[in-house]
This record gives structure tokens, sequence and C-alpha cells, in this order.
């Protein structure tokens, strides 16, 4: 078994038709940090060396409306219930609000930003099971 090299970072890259639209949602309604303006990129601080990435899209494509997307960016903390009440209180509209999922024994809520990705805010509930890596 070769062992990989380092991973030092990591970067959710979101495509953005109106990047100050987007720089309001992440900045003023979730509280997120700047760590680099790039001009027509900025990427803010989630926690540790996890970023997301807002870019400016290059071609002018209709908004991501699709409900079946497959990208989801989570947000895992003890706090959901928490989270939702400080997301409701700053306008921030729900698909869904915090919710026992007992499949995969996590309580979550789903919102979507202004572009129309698919926010989840969840955490992993304790049990006896050890978790896989």
């Amino acid at each position: 078994m070769s062992i990989h090299p380092q991973i030092e970072q990591q970067i959710t890259f979101f495509s953005t038709h109106n990047l100050n639209v987007s720089t309001e949602f992440y900045e003023q309604k979730l509280g997120l940090e700047l760590w680099l303006d790039q001009g027509t990129c900025r990427i803010y601080t989630v926690n540790g060396s996890a970023y997301l990435g807002l870019c400016e899209a290059c071609e002018k494509l209709p908004p991501a409306t699709n409900k079946q997307s497959s990208v989801i960016f989570t947000l895992v903390t003890q706090q959901v219930d928490e989270w939702f009440e400080y997301l409701k209180e700053r306008g921030v509209d729900f698909e869904k609000p915090p919710t026992l999922n007992e499949k995969y024994n996590i309580y979550h809520c789903f919102f979507r930003d202004p572009d129309g990705y698919l926010i989840e805010i969840q955490r992993f509930e304790t049990n006896d099971k050890k978790r896989h890596n």
C-alpha cells in the first residue's frame, strides 16, 4: 500500500452569476471570512484548512435550479438548531428544517445559496457503530 503525498488544504469552488450577491450571502448571512480575494474569485475560510471559493461564471449560463443537483455543500456542526435560527433571523429560506434522518443517523437541514447550490448543515448522531474512513 503506497502513501499518497500530503494534502494541505481543501477548496470547493462554486460558479456564481453575481459575485456581489454571493459575497453578501456568504459573508453577511453565513459569516464566513474572506481568506483570499482574486478579483473575479473570492475564497472564504470555512474551518481550519477547508475553504469555499466563489468565482464569476465565464459563460452566461442559467442559474442552478435543478432540485436534483448532485452538488451538496455540507457544513458539519453540533449546533444545527442554532444555525437554523441564526440563518432564519437573517432571512434565509429553508427547503427542509432540522430533521432526524434515521437512515444515515444524522440531524440536518437544507437551504440554497443565491445561485441555487444546495447547502446542508448537519451533525452525525452518536451510536455504537464504528465509522469507516
